[in-house]
């Protein structure tokens, strides 16, 4: 089986030398990049299966990074974010970033988020009943190869993104909590004050668009969570 290869892109070099051994010692490949423009080419390159990225790097800043990445690679990115730095934390998740952690984070915490997007990113069985297209409404979508269609157009979106409607389209008609999307679309609990959902999912409403009634089909429910409506 081959190792997941993971990118960290972190101008502290003590901080990733850590890393870099912990990771490993997990059965990670690890490729390391000191600075933005670095980072993007080695993101660019297709050879990682998800990228760390830290928000605050000189010269170019992990934000600008995302922004590269996102312009034509959909790779997972995770993000480290100073601690309690709630702008850079919605401004990374608006722009495609797939999840956050703060800084100071704890190697193992990092090991499992990683694994949490790993396996959320991976594609189905097609022997599972669970790998079948899903379809409705407008909505499409196959969970074996990761792909969605919207009124028969491919929609892009990012791997958190496609977790998140695909949880809800299987769960048409009834409204899922914000801890029962967290666990599933992004692989943790929901933590205290999170808003990582609600912009992931504002995100999937700009591009899904409306209904013919003006309606989006993703509904928030007041202080229970969210439903995706069948037409």
């Amino acid at each position: 089986m081959s190792k997941s290869k993971v990118l960290l892109v972190d101008d502290d070099v003590e901080l990733t030398d850590l890393l870099t051994d912990y990771l490993e010692q997990e059965g990670f490949d690890v490729t390391v990049a000191h600075d933005g423009r670095e980072g993007i080419a080695k993101a660019l390159s297709g050879q990682h299966d998800v990228a760390v990225l830290d928000v605050m790097m000189p010269q170019m800043s992990g934000i600008e990074v995302l922004k590269h990445i996102r312009s034509t690679s959909r790779m997972p990115v995770l993000m480290l974010t100073a601690k309690g730095d709630d702008i850079d934390r919605i401004v990374g998740l608006e722009l495609g970033a797939d999840d956050y952690i703060p800084k100071p984070c704890t190697p193992r915490e990092l090991v499992a988020r990683i694994r949490a997007i790993l396996r959320r990113t991976q594609p189905a069985d097609a022997g599972d009943k669970s790998a079948q297209p899903i379809s409705v409404g407008l909505l499409t979508i196959w969970p074996e190869q990761r792909r969605a269609e919207w009124q028969g157009k491919p929609l892009e979106l990012t791997s958190t993104e496609f977790n998140l409607l695909e949880v809800l389209a299987r769960n048409a008609g009834r409204v899922v909590s914000k801890n029962e999307l967290s666990e599933l679309g992004l692989g943790r609990p929901l933590a205290r004050f999170d808003r990582s959902i609600d912009v992931h999912l504002s995100s999937v409403r700009r591009k899904l668009g409306t209904l013919a009634d003006g309606r989006s089909c993703v509904q928030t429910v007041f202080r229970q969570g969210y439903q995706f409506i069948k037409e």
